[in-house]
């Protein structure tokens, strides 16, 4: 069986657990913020690095952002990707999906041959799932969405992806991209051999220049007008920050069902809520 060329787009976003300022222009302050690699782009690299275990390959992970996303890139090679790729431009700032999909399909291109192409479902940045599916159509390949299982026989792949109320078998020949849902399989730990090749890479900035690479607009051949806030037709009119709403709570427990809702309701007058 032949070894398979693997291609998986990971994103870095803001923490979650933490404060992100924002920008006049609505947009997220990238650089106050604290950074993480995308919840749903763990699932994509796990379905990667299990393609790997099962049908042999390499592993590329590729990313669009500032310099620091060079990090998550690292956080790839940790868990067993062999090589990444950072598309880092200012022209980039500010892109909507349309813009982000165009400069990936540049890279892609720039970066071919591929057999496989892992998305997460979307990001918990932007939560459009547009990415994934934009991207495909620009390459001209098939695509599954809402992937929670697959096989590759034949050269092609066979996959079960989520549907509502329930799941739908497709089969579909590579190169082909997939977008993971997050009811796959959880990323595996780190591995040894992959943290100690970081930790020697951060010693050999001549060695790490061969594993991590850089690329901008001019060498993908993209067009600056469709890249970032100018190929972006999406328009953040307004942003609102939502305030955390105080509260408590009080546990009811250690009695018969029928007691703790008769004390439950004398004590919150229940009762002149529902009138």
């Amino acid at each position: 069986m032949t070894e398979k060329n693997i291609f998986v787009l990971i994103k870095q976003v803001p923490d979650q657990s933490a404060k992100a300022g924002i920008n006049p222009d609505g947009t997220i302050d990238r650089a106050k913020a604290k950074r993480m690699i995308n919840p749903f782009d763990k699932f994509a690299l796990q379905a990667a690095l299990e393609t790997k275990r099962n049908y042999g390959g390499k592993i590329t992970v590729i990313s669009m952002g500032p310099p620091a996303a060079e990090e998550i890139l690292l956080e790839g090679i940790e868990h067993g990707a062999d090589a990444g790729w950072l598309l880092s431009d200012k022209r980039l700032a500010a892109s909507d999906t349309l813009a982000t999909s165009y400069a990936l399909y540049k890279t892609v291109e720039h970066l071919k041959p591929f057999d496989l192409i892992f998305c997460g479902l979307q990001t918990t940045d932007g939560d459009t799932a547009q990415v994934g599916p934009s991207l495909a159509e620009r390459l001209g390949i098939p695509q599954i969405t809402y992937c929670e299982d697959f096989k590759i026989e034949d050269g092609k792949v066979k996959a079960r992806r989520v549907i509502e109320g329930g799941y739908q078998w497709v089969k579909t020949p590579t190169p082909c991209l997939v977008t993971v849902a997050n009811s796959y399989h959880h990323l595996e730990y780190k591995t040894i051999r992959g943290a100690k090749q970081v930790q020697d890479l951060s010693r050999q900035p001549e060695e790490k220049a061969k594993v991590i690479r850089f690329l901008n607009l001019d060498q993908i051949n993209a067009d600056p007008l469709l890249c970032g806030l100018k190929g972006s037709p999406t328009i953040v009119a307004k942003t609102d920050k939502v305030s955390e709403i105080g509260g408590s709570c009080k546990i009811y427990q250690g009695a018969s069902a029928e007691q703790m809702v008769h004390e439950m309701v004398n004590e919150t007058n229940l009762l002149e809520f529902v009138k």
